[in-house]
């Protein structure tokens, strides 16, 4: 869906992640569902850029979107 968001099965069990990152987007989603901020989201994690967080939002909004049966 998203060329920054990875879901590898020998990385972090296979949960999606930042690419090039072991950064679950879950991680990232829950520290801005905290009240930080992506300025606060980089320092804590200086591999992530602001399109990564961004990714994470948008991988998110996807997943909110898909229908339940």
């Amino acid at each position: 869906m998203n060329e920054r968001i990875v879901a590898d099965p020998g990385i972090c069990g296979g949960e999606p992640c930042v690419k090039g990152t072991r950064i679950p987007v879950k991680v990232v989603l829950s520290h801005l569902a905290a009240g930080e901020t992506s300025s606060e989201l980089i320092a804590n994690f200086p591999s992530l850029q602001d399109a990564d967080i961004r990714a994470c939002l948008e991988f998110a909004s996807y997943l909110a979107a898909e229908r339940v049966a």
